[in-house]
């Protein structure tokens, strides 16, 4: 996938009306991690859905409010996600076109997650500590988002860590190769596997994609809620799993790259990324430039 196919994932027909091009919920946030549903959010947004609404503990709700006029917001009960609540967010959840969880969710909501992976039948991302309790036999209809570290706890939680040595040892091509044949139950259950590394790995039942934008600066604290923020977004709208998960795998790496060289160096931060989304679009097609 390249930059032109990933705008004509955006584009939108002339007559779309309010809601038409995708309504995503976004669950997660603590009184520790306000941000990472605000990043997540605005994300999913510049992605190209029409409106993103924020579940989060009712202070953690208040302070997206103070940040951005953009995001609405469900106010949960209580100051964390409980299994209380959880049944009540699966029935909420079925009025929107995707879902993402974990971001900022912290592993106070474990019990949470875990329920809500099981019993939501939506289109899903699934991110950050909503993946650390989970093994690859939870999901369904899913982009599981996991850094290096994350896919070593899901693999010991699903017994495969057998795997772990060869995966070590193994290059991008090799290790999509071992993680595709070994998780196929997994993928028949219409998921998608998104490795986040120096180069992002992509896989689905029967396809592999590999993403080699992005640069170290990547590392820093909030740029893993853009992109999932960006694949919730793209899922909303388009409903493709496998073509969300490149598309926001490019597009993140792929600002961060423009930064490095605007900043010379890695001073850009995770909402200089959110910031540049916006340009995406006016790149011009056939020489990949900015229109004047």
């Amino acid at each position: 996938m390249n930059l032109n196919q990933i705008k004509k994932l955006m584009d939108r027909k002339k007559t779309s009306q309010k809601g038409e091009n995708g309504h995503t919920l976004v669950i997660g946030g603590s009184e520790e991690y306000v941000g990472a549903v605000v990043l997540a959010g605005l994300s999913a947004l510049r992605a190209g859905c029409d409106m993103v609404t924020v579940a989060s503990p009712e202070k953690v709700a208040w302070g997206v409010h103070q940040y951005t006029p953009d995001l609405m917001t469900y106010k949960v009960k209580g100051t964390t996600f409980t299994i209380k609540n959880a049944k009540e967010m699966v029935k909420y959840a079925d009025k929107f076109d995707a879902v993402l969880i974990g971001n900022g969710a912290t592993r106070k909501a474990d019990k949470f997650c875990q329920y809500f992976v099981h019993k939501s039948q939506k289109l899903k991302v699934i991110d950050a500590d909503a993946l650390k309790s989970l093994s690859f036999k939870d999901f369904n209809n899913s982009i599981v988002t996991p850094h290096e570290t994350e896919l070593e706890m899901m693999l010991v939680h699903s017994n495969k860590e057998f795997l772990l040595p060869k995966l070590r040892e193994a290059n991008a091509k090799e290790k999509a190769e071992i993680l595709q044949g070994n998780l196929r139950y997994f993928l028949q259950n219409n998921n998608v596997l998104l490795v986040k590394g120096p180069t992002d790995l992509i896989i689905s039942e029967n396809k592999i994609a590999f993403n080699r934008t992005g640069n170290q600066g990547m590392t820093k604290g909030g740029t893993g809620d853009i992109l999932a923020g960006l694949a919730v977004g793209f899922l909303a709208k388009s409903k493709d799993l496998f073509k969300s998960a490149v598309a926001a795998a490019y597009i993140n790496g792929f600002v961060g790259d423009q930064l490095l060289k605007k900043k010379r160096g890695y001073t850009f931060i995770a909402s200089d990324i959110l910031d540049d989304l916006e340009k995406i679009q006016r790149v011009d097609k056939s020489k990949g430039k900015k229109k004047k």
